[in-house]
């Protein structure tokens, strides 16, 4: 072809056109709808497992060199643990947890602010003091966690 000249362009007859169009609509069968619903009530269903309640049936758990302390995460105390580097108090109350004052040079953890759901935590890391909050029952409730495998 001569420069210049503008090839033809295959089009589709308009019937063909209009019957992708129409068939569109059933692109989705009754199944489907069924599958998609199943998919989004175990996805709501796993985050109310995962995510719900802050109650009594959560343990607070504070770990320091020189010991460790469990609470009912609704309990009103005021926990003072000995570090390498000093003291950091620890409060609970109103089924918050947070890290009150601390010895460290950056203040990290007790600008962390309060935590209130079960996975949440804070570290001092420098004084070597880890607070948690896990489900009554879980393994990092009690202490005997796996944290981690090697294959």
């Amino acid at each position: 072809m001569p420069a210049g000249t503008v090839m033809p362009v295959k089009m589709m007859p308009v019937d063909a056109v209009n019957r992708v169009i129409m068939n569109m609509g059933t692109v989705l069968r009754p199944l489907d709808y069924g599958a998609i619903g199943l998919a989004v009530t175990i996805t709501l269903l796993s985050a109310v497992y995962v995510y719900a309640g802050t109650g009594s049936s959560n343990r607070v758990t504070i770990k320091g060199t020189d010991g460790n302390w469990v609470f009912p995460q609704n309990a009103a105390e005021k926990v003072t643990v000995s570090g390498p580097l000093g003291d950091t108090v620890v409060e609970l109350r109103d089924g918050m947890v947070r890290v009150l004052s601390s010895p460290c040079m950056n203040q990290t953890c007790v600008a962390a602010g309060a935590i209130h759901g079960h996975g949440q935590w804070i570290a001092c890391l420098p004084n070597k003091v880890v607070v948690s909050i896990a489900r009554h029952g879980d393994a990092a409730s009690t202490g005997d966690e796996l944290d981690g495998a090697v294959w």
